[in-house]
């Protein structure tokens, strides 16, 4: 997809909405009305894409504060296309979590799970990252619930199908050790129930 540099953008949206109005008036209307629809397309492209896809790219390289700034751009999520305010949710979510601010990921992850995530890896991976959280918190039926929204997906990204074997054996792993708590705990009971005092003599 063809993404033009934000600030380009602005610039190119002030000469034709401003360059365009003087050119009409200077000149009359089929001088300036071709600067003026320019500057009207590139403005209401801003306002319902925002910046998403540019702090996408800089969420790619680990680059959290720029992609922070560049999602500030964005003038509203609120006026976002319905995909395009999930991944704004989603990239504030991992920007969050990636500097351990587990309760504030949760909050914009929860956003983009009631928008509706447009593709099914995606969606994988957005329960994946909700699956983790309640793991950390030790909420591991919750944890599970969300795991198994998550394989209901079709997934095609082998990076997120990777995520998908490393959950499983976290919940395998868990399930183990559970065991042997148990089998430790039933072990320390010895046949015949209590011991019997030994003998007075």
């Amino acid at each position: 997809m063809l993404s033009i540099n934000i600030y380009l953008k602005f610039a190119l949206i002030a000469v034709g909405l401003i360059g365009g109005t003087a050119l009409w008036i200077a000149f009359g209307i089929w001088y300036g009305i071709w600067f003026i629809l320019m500057g009207i397309v590139l403005l209401l492209s801003y306002i319902f894409l925002g910046t998403v896809q540019s702090a996408a790219a800089l969420m790619q390289h680990s680059d959290f504060d720029g992609s922070e700034k560049r999602l500030n751009l964005t003038l509203s999520p609120r006026l976002l296309y319905a995909t395009n305010r999930a991944y704004y949710y989603m990239i504030k979510g991992s920007i969050a979590l990636a500097r351990k601010n587990v309760e504030e990921g949760e909050m914009w992850l929860r956003k983009a799970e009631e928008v509706e995530v447009p593709t099914d890896n995606e969606k994988a991976m957005l329960q994946l990252q909700l699956a983790n959280i309640a793991a950390s918190k030790n909420k591991w039926k919750q944890a599970e619930q969300h795991f198994r929204n998550a394989k209901k997906c079709k997934i095609t990204e082998p990076s997120v199908k990777e995520q998908m074997k490393e959950f499983e054996k976290a919940f395998s792993n868990r399930g183990q050790m559970k065991h042997a708590q148990m089998g430790g705990k039933g072990g320390a009971i010895r046949p015949g129930g209590k011991r019997r005092r030994p003998k007075m003599r």
